[in-house]
């Protein structure tokens, strides 16, 4: 079954998130910060992450830059879900590794689009 983290630190998001990913047949994760999210990938390495942008305690780019220096950590796909949407913002997350890039709020078509994009869905 492929796997799915998802890293938000809104309740509300990884809540709709976990109904459209379980609906595409992905056994789901959440973890509400960065260094939860690491933990995680620790214990058992997903095969997708759905990763927020602003978070306390780590921000996803900063959870990024050490998910790939992991071992197995250039694994998953990394699909950023945030409400930044600005080319700069864009760009540094591609270039930190992410895979592909969604806006909030979202719906099931489009990140069953995205998923696709990146091989999964």
């Amino acid at each position: 079954m492929k796997t799915c983290l998802i890293v938000d630190d809104s309740r509300v998001i990884r809540k709709v998130s976990r109904h459209i990913l379980e609906t595409l047949g992905f056994a789901v994760e959440e973890a509400e910060n960065g260094k939860l999210a690491l933990d995680a990938c620790d214990a058992a390495m997903p095969d997708v992450v759905l990763l927020d942008w602003n978070m306390p305690v780590m921000t996803g780019i900063e959870f990024l830059v050490l998910l790939r220096k992991r071992p197995g950590g250039d694994k998953p796909k990394v699909v950023f879900c945030t409400t930044e949407n600005d080319v700069a913002h864009i760009r540094q997350a591609i270039s930190a590794g992410a895979d592909e890039y969604v806006m909030k709020p979202f719906d099931h078509e489009t990140l069953q689009i995205k998923l696709q994009l990146v091989g999964f869905a």
